[in-house]
C-alpha cells in the first residue's frame, strides 16, 4: 500500500492490498477501496462508496456526494462501482437519494473527463461514457453502451445495451438497444448500431434478425406496440426478441426513427 502524507484516509476506511492514493486526495470514513485501485491527486472518495478491484480514479474525481435532489432527508446510501473501471478528470458520481439505494456502475466501465452519473443511476457493464456525459437522476445505461462526447440523458430514462448515442445529443426517451441516436438532435434514433454489434461479437444471423427487427419497428405502418408483438412473433428469443422486450417495458415512450416517424408513443403514422 502508498499513501501520499499530504493525503487525507480516514482510519475507518477500508483499503485493500496494494492500493495506492496520491497528493491530496481523501478517503473517507466508511469508503472501501479493493484491491490495486489507485486513486489519483485531489480525488475524493467519500463515505458509503465502494470501489470494486482495480479501478483508477483520476485527479479531481469525486465519488459518493450527496445527492442534487432536495428530497434528499441525509439518511444513509451508497454508491456502488464495480471493478476495474476508469474514471477520469473531474467524474462525479452522486449517492441514491432515498434511503438505503445506491447508484450503480457495472465493472469494466470507462467514465471520461467531467462526465457526471446522477443519483440512483445504474450502468451495466463496459458502458463508455465520453468527456462531458451528463446522466440525470435514475437513468439505466444498458451493459456496452457507447455515450459520445456531452450527451445528455434525461432522469428515468433507459439507453439499451450496445446503444451509441452520438456527441452532443440529447433523449428524454427511452433509446432501443442496438441502435444509434444521431448526433446534435433531440430523441431521434438514425439507425442500428453495426459497428458496436460486430465488434461485441454478435452472430451475423442476430445482426440480420436485428435488422428485420428494426424495419418493424421504425420502418412499416404498424405502432410501436404493434411492432414489438410482431418482432416477438418472429423472433421471440435472442437480440431480435430484447428490442421488443424493451420496446414494451418502456413507460417514457421509445426515440423516434430520424426520417420523421410519429412520436415517441408509438401511435403516429407510417413513415414518409
Amino acid at each position: 500500500m502508498s499513501i501520499h502524507p499530504t493525503a487525507v484516509v480516514s482510519p475507518q476506511a477500508e483499503l485493500g492490498a496494494e492500493v495506492t492514493v496520491g497528493p491530496l486526495a481523501v478517503v473517507e470514513a466508511g469508503a472501501v477501496i479493493g484491491d490495486r485501485c489507485v486513486i489519483g491527486p485531489h480525488a475524493a472518495i467519500l463515505r458509503h462508496t465502494t470501489l470494486g478491484a482495480g479501478c483508477r480514479v483520476h485527479a479531481h474525481a469525486v465519488l459518493g456526494d450527496l445527492p442534487q435532489d432536495k428530497a434528499f432527508d441525509g439518511r444513509e446510501s451508497y454508491v456502488r462501482i464495480g471493478g476495474a473501471c476508469v474514471l477520469r478528470e473531474g467524474v462525479t458520481v452522486h449517492r441514491g437519494t432515498k434511503p438505503g439505494t445506491a447508484t450503480e456502475i457495472g465493472a469494466g466501465c470507462f467514465l471520461m473527463a467531467n462526465s457526471h452519473v446522477g443519483h440512483n443511476s445504474r450502468l451495466g457493464d463496459r458502458v463508455i461514457l465520453a468527456n462531458g456525459v451528463l446522466l440525470g437522476g435514475y437513468a439505466e445505461i444498458g451493459a456496452g453502451a457507447f455515450l459520445s462526447g456531452n450527451c445528455m440523458v434525461h432522469q428515468f430514462v433507459r439507453v439499451g445495451r450496445l446503444a451509441m448515442l452520438g456527441g452532443g445529443s440529447g433523449v428524454s426517451k427511452d433509446v432501443p438497444p442496438f441502435c444509434t441516436v444521431a448526433s446534435l438532435h433531440l430523441n431521434q434514433v438514425a439507425g442500428l448500431n453495426i459497428v458496436g454489434l460486430r465488434r461485441a461479437g454478435m452472430p451475423p444471423a442476430d445482426r440480420l434478425a436485428l435488422k428485420r427487427a428494426f424495419r418493424m419497428l421504425y420502418l412499416s405502418d404498424m405502432n410501436f406496440s404493434q411492432a414489438a408483438a410482431a418482432i416477438r412473433g418472429e423472433c421471440p428469443a435472442g437480440p431480435a426478441g430484447e428490442l421488443a422486450d424493451f420496446v414494451e417495458a418502456s413507460k417514457r415512450g421509445i426515440c423516434r426513427h430520424g426520417h420523421g416517424r410519429g412520436d415517441a408513443g408509438g401511435d403516429a403514422g407510417a413513415e414518409t
